[in-house]
């Protein structure tokens, strides 16, 4: 049997065409997930949290290749955004950012499998932050979505439409985190080839 691979599973939310942006129904999903602030271009705490990401998931990936379950692809880096003041991304103030980074797991991992893999993960590579790797369940449920094609901070223009003509023109507001998808690796691909999906959940405006 294939590995269980997330870009598959849910391809209309792991390989969207539209880019646009549309209204797409997000089914529940978990991560591994961990906190921090700051801008992830120079901040090390955001190194830190990718490499201690990886390094739980390739030890989860190793632990179960080999049982009922099944081996699972290790999916692409996530990242949940938000700011005290929402217009910080438009203007890319990067050192005003909070984030959750992330990487989605299979429906079957369990908590006691991901509390093994942590203290396997930190016994050999002794990274830190790999004892703020928390299993972080999501249901965004509709939610507004694009392809962005290019670099990080081209996407300005597409989430000031979002926010000052999408959402207004279709009665919705931001009802959660501001989420992307990273489809390429920043380090071999160039910027303007880079894939990120672009996601916001929303929810109806009251009435008024």
């Amino acid at each position: 049997m294939a590995p269980y691979d997330i870009k598959k599973a849910l391809k209309e939310f792991y390989a969207p065409r539209n880019t646009d942006w549309a209204v797409v129904d997000v089914p529940p999903q978990q991560f591994l997930a961990v906190d921090g602030t700051g801008n992830p271009n120079t901040a090390p705490a955001h190194k830190a949290a990718v490499e201690a990401l990886y390094s739980v998931a390739y030890t989860l990936k190793f632990a179960t290749k080999h049982t009922e379950d099944g081996d699972f692809v290790v999916g692409p880096l996530e990242g949940l955004w938000w700011a005290d003041d929402p217009e910080a991304f438009s203007s890319r103030a990067k050192d005003t950012w909070n984030w959750t980074m992330l990487i989605s797991l299979p429906p079957w991992i369990t908590e006691e499998m991901i509390e093994q893999a942590r203290r396997t993960a930190l016994a050999k590579k002794k990274y830190p932050t790999i004892a703020q790797v928390r299993r972080l369940a999501l249901h965004e449920g509709p939610s507004a979505q694009l392809l962005h094609i290019g670099s990080y901070d081209d996407e300005a223009p597409a989430l000031h439409r979002l926010h000052h003509e999408y959402l207004p023109a279709n009665g919705l507001r931001p009802a959660a985190k501001h989420h992307e998808i990273y489809l390429g690796d920043p380090r071999r691909t160039a910027p303007e080839k880079l894939r990120t999906v672009v996601r916001q959940p929303v929810e109806p405006e009251p009435a008024s």
